[in-house]
């Protein structure tokens, strides 16, 4: 809320106070669309996002949600995601928009615990049931089941999970508030980062020994 005064008058002597509401986060656009030019990642100069470049049809297209993902081969998680934001999506740059499918095997697929750094995610389930949930600052977890054609949100840089819970595989899709809202799954960030978390640091954090991080830490790959 921004307030502005306006007096009139040759001493000034009335006033009126006006006040308005300033949307927050309203960019001014200076162009209609703004295409991904990927090439920019070669440099030499970076921004926050991508230049524009030439648009097409095909830049405003992607496919990729329409077929189901391998959740059995290489996916110990018994999951996985494919995602439509702006790096499979060049005509999504600037719009604060992206979509995501997530595939899980029956049974206890899992997309462990991760969170979106730049974005809210709302979670439609199309196929199957999940047991879904995020945790909130005070370390409480607010969870439940989501069957086919519910709805649950994440709220924007909360931890949150979901895993499969039926007989038969389960299917998702996500809707995000950003081009590119980020993951950062939990277990990798603590037990791959690179250079590497002092291992001291995470068994006091995790009260355990250092033989049992390194040997957690060994499992992950570095980033």
């Amino acid at each position: 809320m921004q307030m502005a005064w306006l007096s009139w008058g040759p001493r000034h002597s009335s006033v009126v106070a006006l006040q308005f509401q300033r949307e927050p986060f309203v960019e001014c656009l200076l162009q209609d669309i703004c295409v991904a030019d990927y090439k920019s990642l070669e440099g030499p100069l970076r921004v926050d996002g991508f230049p524009c470049t030439f648009a097409t049809a095909e830049d405003f297209f992607f496919g990729g949600l329409a077929k189901a993902a391998d959740v059995y081969s290489g996916s110990p998680m018994g999951s996985a995601v494919t995602a439509a934001d702006v790096g499979t999506l060049p005509g999504l740059n600037t719009l604060g928009v992206s979509m995501a499918r997530t595939d899980y095997a029956p049974w206890g697929g899992v997309n462990p615990p991760h969170s979106h750094p730049r974005a809210t995610e709302i979670l439609f389930v199309l196929d199957g049931t999940l047991e879904v949930g995020f945790v909130v600052a005070a370390s409480r977890l607010l969870g439940r089941t989501v069957s086919r054609g519910e709805v649950f949100v994440f709220p924007r840089g909360l931890v949150h999970l979901e895993r499969s819970v039926g007989a038969a595989p389960a299917v998702a899709v996500s809707a995000f508030d950003s081009q590119l809202p980020g993951t950062q799954a939990a277990a990798a960030a603590l037990f791959g980062a690179a250079p590497a978390v002092p291992t001291d640091v995470l068994a006091r954090a995790f009260r355990t020994d250092a033989g049992v991080v390194e040997t957690i830490k060994s499992k992950f790959a570095p980033n």
